[in-house]
């Protein structure tokens, strides 16, 4: 079977788990990038079926909050703001397409990983988000070692050095919501560093817009309102083996008349 660069393939080895898109194709081997799982890998031709539905596997998730039933719609809503990090310019684009529907209000940047940690603090400065996110790509190297490590991850050091920075900026955790790493990032440390929430506490890869589903149920509720953490999680394509973190509330204002 003859691949190319674009094609949509799924792995044989892994019983089709994931669908990805070729980015480049070197002698046998193919380098690959998760349609919707923020994930990287490579694999040999010969492991590579072709994906045929390009529909199937295409997450639309539905606006998360209804505001306008019942004895609700006399009140208006002011939404928290969002501060979208993110080293990947496909699934950026994708979740800023998916603040819009949910009416959120969001400011998207693209900037590479190891590079967050150095702009965040002038970027909090500038748009004064109510929620960050700091995101793109990771991976967990099981074959180095501990997973205790931080050394064994692609990403996580960048993301952590990113959080401290956000906490030197606004040490409140209410204040400022921190969401950070991407596919099976040391969860542990990025709460230790100061997040509200991230991944990835079974080190399991994560869907690209679980990040900003997190963020969406934030900015969408009611300030000084505990978010109940389970059914937040449960949102999440991989729920509390992707994404976890700590009780947080609202970050929304409610006034009234409308």
């Amino acid at each position: 079977m003859v691949f190319r660069v674009g094609d949509l393939v799924t792995r044989i080895k892994y019983h089709h788990d994931v669908i990805f898109k070729i980015l480049n194709i070197k002698g046998e081997i193919a380098y690959l990038k998760g349609c919707y799982e923020r994930l990287y890998a490579d694999a040999p031709l010969e492991d590579l079926v072709l994906y045929q539905n390009e529909d199937r596997g295409e997450e639309e998730f539905d606006e998360l909050l209804d505001l306008s039933h019942g004895d609700r719609s006399d009140f208006f809503y002011l939404p928290g703001k969002v501060l979208h990090i993110d080293a990947d310019e496909d699934y950026l684009k994708r979740c800023l397409k998916f603040y819009k529907r949910n009416k959120v209000m969001a400011i998207g940047k693209k900037i590479k990983e190891s590079d967050i940690a150095k702009q965040i603090r002038n970027l909090l400065a500038e748009y004064q988000p109510d929620i960050v996110i700091i995101t793109g790509h990771d991976a967990y190297y099981e074959r180095k070692g501990s997973k205790d490590d931080i050394k064994n991850y692609k990403n996580t050091e960048n993301f952590v050095r990113a959080v401290k920075e956000a906490r030197r900026f606004e040490k409140s955790h209410e204040k400022l919501v921190v969401i950070a790493g991407a596919c099976q990032s040391n969860y542990e440390e990025l709460i230790r560093a100061g997040a509200n929430f991230a991944s990835s506490p079974k080190r399991v890869n994560i869907h690209c817009l679980d990040p900003a589903i997190v963020a969406t149920v934030l900015a969408m509720s009611e300030r000084n309102k505990e978010i109940d953490l389970v059914s937040l999680l449960s949102r999440t394509k991989y729920g509390a083996n992707g994404m976890g973190g700590i009780i947080s509330t609202g970050m929304m204002y409610v006034g009234f008349p409308r």
